[in-house]
């Protein structure tokens, strides 16, 4: 790989980095709403993000089951790769749980 002349400007500005993909934000946007619907989930502390058609699901739920059902609610949505789920279980069981 060639050294970078003193002239480019290879890790500067990133201002005209592409916005959110389209794709990212329509999923993001059905899973956040099948998570509010579903009563199993809806009322839990989840974060949706996505990345490259990736869902990151983040936060706290209360048992392993919810955890569960918020990632199969998520990779039931068309245009969905995979699932990344980093939710938490809350109180005590946490550390019991590896899942």
């Amino acid at each position: 790989m060639p050294w970078p002349l003193p002239d480019e400007n290879w890790f500067g500005d990133t201002s005209n980095q592409p916005e959110p993909d389209r794709e990212d934000l329509r999923i993001e946007a059905l899973v956040a709403q099948r998570l509010s619907i579903d009563w199993t989930t809806r009322r839990q502390q989840i974060v949706v993000s996505v990345q490259n058609r990736v869902v990151i699901l983040a936060g706290v739920v209360s048992d392993p089951n919810t955890r569960q059902v918020a990632a199969e609610l998520a990779s039931d949505v068309p245009g969905v790769f995979d699932i990344c789920n980093t939710l938490r279980l809350s109180g005590p069981r946490r550390s019991h749980y590896h899942g």
